[in-house]
């Protein structure tokens, strides 16, 4: 098998992680891009005797690690402001420990294997990834909606942010609902389902809200790969089902962190 064969199933959540890390599909996308780019141009400096999931990371992180955040900083697509206060507040956080974060809550990576991603000792990947939790709870504070037609989980996601310190406008579960819902108490954060109750779309439903006013999203989906593609407008943020309350807790944390509306608490 070629290596190209055996790094094509892992792109869609290197893609995932790229967004979750810059806080923007296209610049994230781009990270991809680059990675690929350098291991055609270089093949040999791929890391065989790493599992191939792993080395392909391990690439991505270096030419993530490369960019210089001073002068390159990676902001949502379309507002100065967030640029600003994206600026300001990866001024107050340590890069390493939001990437920590995100290798072990989001993608599912090992203490070791983070440590091998980012360069440190395994002992120092606990305590960045408690850094990280704290300063970035400790940030942000938002009004959340949920539309999720799945009673369990929409239970589980709702004790999540509350737990995080986050309040609960309404749970949807339909289209309709869910618009509803936030045109009468806008929410500074969504977290939708894909397929909702009524067979309507949740896609559908942020598209509707989003017409209406900005807000960040987070959407919930079993098949993840069907968004994570590179191909056309995606999400930013993307939580796989099943999942586990710190994938939650990291994606809520990131979306907010690159959020112009959110006010420090």
């Amino acid at each position: 098998m070629s290596l190209g064969q055996q790094l094509a199933p892992h792109l869609p959540f290197l893609r995932r992680y790229g967004r979750a890390l810059t806080g923007s599909q296209r610049e994230g996308d781009k990270y991809v891009r680059a990675t690929l780019e350098a291991i055609v141009a270089a093949p040999a400096e791929f890391p065989r005797d790493r599992d191939p999931r792993l080395g392909l990371y391990r690439m991505f992180q270096g030419i993530w690690s490369s960019t210089n955040a001073d002068d390159d900083l990676i902001v949502p697509d379309d507002a100065e402001g967030k640029e600003t206060l994206a600026r300001a507040r990866l001024a107050r956080m340590t890069p390493l420990s939001r990437q920590a974060l995100l290798l072990t809550a989001m993608e599912g990576f090992s203490p070791e294997d983070t440590a091998y991603l980012i360069e440190v000792d395994t002992a120092e990947v606990d305590k960045l990834v408690a850094d990280a939790l704290h300063e970035i709870e400790d940030q942000t504070r938002a009004r959340v909606l949920i539309i999720e037609d799945e009673p369990i989980i929409a239970m589980d996601i709702e004790t999540i942010v509350r737990d995080l310190g986050h309040e609960v406008t309404g749970v949807a579960v339909t289209r309709d609902e869910a618009v509803a819902l936030a045109l009468e108490d806008r929410p500074g954060l969504v977290l939708a389902d894909i397929q909702l109750a009524d067979d309507s779309s949740g896609i559908d439903a942020v598209k509707d809200i989003l017409a209406e006013f900005e807000v960040p999203v987070i959407f919930i989906t079993a098949f993840p790969e069907r968004l994570l593609t590179g191909e056309r407008p995606e999400p930013t943020f993307l939580i796989t089902k099943p999942f586990g309350r710190a994938t939650v807790k990291a994606a809520i944390s990131q979306a907010l962190f690159f959020d112009q509306s959110t006010v420090p608490a």
